[in-house]
């Protein structure tokens, strides 16, 4: 299979999005939250409130772009294979590293006194229902499970899908991205009440949306590179001062705050969230290159292992750069990111090329004619 070059360097700066999300997450929890952001927010300075909204609203891509990425690649199922072949190949490339991470994330943080024992065996009696305490970043895990599940049943519709009628499917999940604001100020809608949260375009809504649109924007959009340049420019724009914005008016220094409240336009089904992405995606599809820096080929490769890592090595660079340093927040946020970043490549990189632990790494052997970001997330 050719690769697709493009999508490497998506894969790269969606992975590096991820850990500066969770790096701004250290500026705005509340007292005695853990290195993500708690159901509570309290931002003590207006230097934090300004660059969390920055650095954090212009990285909520990070998970549409991965969805994007997979769907991309994915959708729909080759000619010939059958659900449970999909299914187990899907399997076989994300569950071994995901089991062992939660695994780890359990048991590990006990040795530098972050659980205790009660909490790890706790979490490891719930691992078959929900992600450890000190994991909230592999909630992402079951959205894209559910995503793999759905994709031997939606493929055979989009192999027959005309472009209008998957235009038609992507106005009603755009419609449902506007569902986030219309609860907020006019209450429930379309059929929503205390003992229905299934509104009228719930079948349209969440991620299934971005599997479409990717399918959409790889067989049926014919723009020229000039064209994606200009609307994915104004797209990315209005985007980004839309969800950053939508922090930044809400979270005011020296206040606590209701999380999901102030994170109301950094959810990632909202209409603002997918202008964002669906622009910084049609940029990235102006790249016509055939290769690209063997590094860049490295870090897709290894992001998977990179992502299920990172919060392992946050904690110590948020140590350094915040709590020792005291750097100032428009310069620590993104010096943390970095230094994760470096970090779980390196480890990642450490991880694949030891026998008989490269599943660890999320790296999967490809074959020598097929890309290795084939083995997509």
């Amino acid at each position: 299979m050719k690769r697709i070059v493009f999508l490497d360097y998506v894969r790269v700066f969606a992975c590096f999005l991820v850990i500066l999300v969770h790096a701004c997450e250290n500026f705005y929890g509340a007292p005695g939250s853990t290195d993500m952001a708690g159901p509570q927010t309290f931002l003590a300075t207006e230097a934090d409130r300004l660059w969390v909204s920055v650095y954090d609203g212009f990285s909520r891509m990070a998970v549409p772009l991965f969805m994007i990425v997979s769907a991309f690649l994915l959708v729909p199922m080759k000619e010939g294979q059958t659900a449970m072949v999909f299914y187990r190949r899907r399997a076989i490339r994300i569950l071994p590293a995901f089991v062992a991470f939660m695994v780890i994330y359990s048991t590990v943080p006990m040795l530098w006194n972050q659980i205790d024992q009660e909490t790890s065996m706790r979490d490891l009696s719930h691992l078959v229902l929900n992600f450890p305490t000190l994991a909230g970043h592999l909630w992402f895990m079951y959205p894209l499970i559910s995503l793999y599940l759905f994709i031997p049943i939606i493929s055979p519709w989009l192999t027959k899908a005309s472009a209008r009628e998957e235009r038609f499917f992507i106005s009603l999940f755009l419609i449902s991205t506007l569902m986030p604001y219309l609860n907020r100020f006019f209450g429930d809608v379309w059929g929503q009440c205390f003992w229905n949260e299934f509104h009228m375009l719930w079948y349209f809504s969440g991620y299934l949306g971005y599997l479409v649109l990717a399918h959409y924007i790889r067989v049926h959009l014919d723009w020229s590179v000039a064209k994606r340049m200009t609307i994915g420019s104004v797209l990315l724009i209005v985007g980004a001062a839309w969800t950053i914005l939508s922090f930044y008016i809400q979270a005011v220094p020296g206040e606590l705050h209701d999380t999901p409240t102030v994170e109301l336009g950094w959810s990632f089904c909202t209409i603002n969230c997918v202008m964002l992405t669906t622009g910084a995606f049609l940029l990235f599809t102006c790249i016509k290159k055939t290769t690209e820096p063997r590094l860049i080929a490295d870090l897709s490769n290894l992001s998977y292992g990179m992502y299920l890592m990172h919060i392992l090595w946050l904690g110590l660079w948020v140590k350094i750069f915040k709590d020792n340093m005291g750097l100032p927040t428009v310069e620590a946020i993104p010096a943390i990111a970095v230094c994760t970043f470096m970090t779980c490549y390196i480890a990642t990189k450490i991880l694949s090329l030891i026998p008989g632990l490269r599943w660890m790494a999320g790296v999967m052997t490809p074959s020598k004619n097929k890309s290795t970001i084939v083995a997509s997330v």
